[in-house]
């Protein structure tokens, strides 16, 4: 598999990255052991994990994993802090729980280090500067490699990148931004990317199928053993079942006939080129799921394909968007 650098930084990764959100909840032991192998042997390197997940049983699968099925210097494990589990609060971006949580994180992972640790959302609470913080502490403290941010918008993302650039040697550049991306939610267009390029951030989509809908799988009904037939899953699919979706999910599949190809690998292989992204975050809850999605790296979408899903999935641009003169 092809690797690319994050964002301005030394560190490579693979061009499709390894999620675990579903990893000790709907994937078991087995399972998970045959998309890490299935995904090392393709060689995919990157790994992303969060210390929400299965409350905490995503790294901890994770880290049994890394026993014995894959070398831990084979990969670059990735993983999250920073959102709570609690009904009162939703997000603590203090140094206290940061660096508390990242212990615990190091602990389940069996590692001594994380490649990349990211902030999972923006407190609005915490002084900013106390959160990024955090990050350098860690990365001083040997405990993370690189450092990054999840779900921030495009203001708190330029004014957290820019803090880090203001102290070169004191502050550590922010390596990645991770947010949902895909033909059918292309909201970070309007300023999140184009602030991440701007900041030499690489960009690392979540949902890149869009929660499952662009794999065309719900174009007639929603399959028994589908996300959208889960009772905790099936609110998370909902929004992308609208007739808006319905006219890109058709798009997709159009291509994909006319290529001899599924629409999975063309709605994969359009964001994985889209500029400024890295590395699109695959969310497989079985291995056979995750090897559909691996194939997409041998095929690369004609220009003609390419700008007829742009446009067919083009956000509505308002003032004062990042390309307002061209309202």
């Amino acid at each position: 598999m092809e690797q690319r650098h994050l964002g301005r930084t030394g560190l490579r990764v693979s061009r499709l990255g390894l999620g675990t959100l579903n990893w000790a909840r709907d994937t078991d032991e087995q399972e998970a052991a045959g998309q890490l192998k299935s995904f090392w042997e393709a060689g995919g390197t990157l790994v992303d994990t969060a210390d929400i997940y299965s409350d905490g049983g995503a790294e901890y699968l994770l880290g049994r994993l890394l026993e014995g099925l894959v070398p831990r210097h084979d990969l670059v494990i990735a993983t999250k802090a920073g959102s709570v589990l609690a009904p009162d609060r939703r997000v603590d971006g203090s140094r206290r729980h940061l660096l508390a949580a990242l212990d615990a994180s190091l602990e389940r992972l069996g590692t001594d280090y994380v490649d990349l640790w990211q902030l999972h959302a923006f407190d609005p609470d915490t002084p900013l500067e106390e959160t990024l913080q955090a990050l350098d502490l860690a990365v001083a403290t040997g405990r993370a490699r690189y450092v990054g941010l999840a779900n921030f918008s495009g203001w708190q993302l330029a004014k957290a990148a820019t803090w880090q650039l203001a102290a070169p040697g004191v502050r550590n550049r922010l390596a990645s931004a991770q947010l949902e991306y895909s033909l059918l939610q292309r909201g970070v267009e309007r300023e999140v990317l184009p602030a991440a390029q701007d900041l030499g951030i690489g960009l690392l989509p979540s949902s890149p199928l869009g929660r499952g809908v662009l794999t065309g799988k719900y174009r007639h009904a929603t399959p028994a053993d589908s996300r959208g037939a889960s009772e905790h899953l099936a609110p998370f699919v909902a929004p992308y079942l609208d007739e808006t979706a319905s006219r890109v999910v058709e798009a997709v599949s159009t291509a994909a006939d006319g290529l001899a190809v599924t629409p999975l690998q063309v709605a994969l292989s359009w964001l994985r080129d889209r500029p400024g992204v890295t590395a699109p975050i695959l969310g497989a809850r079985t291995a056979p799921q995750l090897r559909a999605s691996l194939s997409v790296e041998a095929l690369s979408l004609p220009d003609e394909i390419r700008r007829a899903l742009d446009d067919v999935s083009a956000p509505v641009h308002h003032y004062p968007d990042h390309n307002w003169s061209t309202l």
